[in-house]
């Protein structure tokens, strides 16, 4: 089983390039970088999580340009969005910084995308929140084109272009894989329609993932294909870590806080003891 790390990139946080040679350095599998290009003062939508909405959600930086930067000072460490927010995002500027990102690593790209949660945020982006399922599903859609044909055009409710030419294109063929975040049973359900993997939330107030696994089989039996699964918000403590690889979990992803070195690396250290029996 892998284990990555997630942290929201900030300016009083480890710098990004130092946290992600330290992860190489110590095994880690992954490095995760969530987004949000801004929080709406209006506040309507409330933090998933529960409670007030921490601050690094105001301050985390582009994820595609820290990845860039990551990927400058790696070799081996996969680089990830978790979650990238294509539901307000433009989808040819996006699969471009996606190839991008994937051709500066030598094919260690992974897309994390997800539907996202904050209303007023999605709607700055002129995104109707009710249809953000749909709108996502033709983005991802309409970016497969864009990454797999020398030529694409795609024809949509929400996504419409005629026949382009861009370059690059990914690495990795036919392109980056695609990681749906979101709980059961909806994320369940757009990741066995067009993902290439599941990233649940291992707890959130009212769930664990290991509860709910059972009824992610009978969904894969349904759709008549299987998902590897990454679960998102692992604990920190590695006694528990055995629990998911034993449920088939094919990588444990640890949120950390967007802290100083001296705050992080202890942690890492003592996580990468643990890396090698999980």
């Amino acid at each position: 089983m892998h284990v990555g790390v997630a942290m929201f990139s900030t300016d009083y946080a480890i710098r990004a390039t130092e946290l992600a040679v330290a992860l190489e350095e110590r095994g880690f599998e992954s490095v995760w970088l969530p987004e949000h290009s801004h929080i709406p003062l209006s506040r309507l939508s409330p933090y998933p999580a529960g409670g007030e909405l921490p601050k690094k959600y105001y301050d985390v930086m582009d994820p595609f340009v820290v990845l860039g930067a990551m990927a400058a000072v790696t070799r081996r460490l996969k680089l990830a969005t978790g979650i990238c927010l294509v539901a307000q995002r433009d989808p040819i500027q996006t699969a471009k910084s996606v190839a991008s990102i994937d051709q500066l690593s030598e094919g260690r790209f992974l897309f994390g995308v997800g539907a996202g949660w904050n209303a007023e945020e999605m709607a700055d982006h002129g995104t109707d929140f009710r249809r953000r399922g749909e709108v996502m599903r033709e983005r991802i859609e309409a970016m497969r084109m864009i990454w797999t044909q020398a030529k694409p055009e795609y024809h949509g409710e929400f996504v419409n272009f005629g026949p382009m030419m861009t370059w690059p294109k990914p690495v990795q063929k036919p392109h980056p894989p695609i990681l749906v975040g979101g709980g059961m049973p909806y994320g369940a359900r757009r990741a066995l329609a067009y993902g290439d993997q599941w990233m649940p939330h291992a707890r959130r107030p009212s769930y664990h993932l290991l509860d709910k696994l059972a009824g992610f089989r009978d969904l894969e039996r349904a759709a008549g294909r299987s998902l590897p699964i990454t679960a998102f918000g692992v604990e920190h403590d590695p006694q528990r870590w055995p629990a998911y690889r034993d449920a088939g979990i094919e990588r444990i992803v640890l949120s950390i806080e967007s802290a100083p070195r001296d705050a992080i690396l202890p942690a890492l250290d003592r996580w990468a003891d643990a890396i090698g029996t999980a």
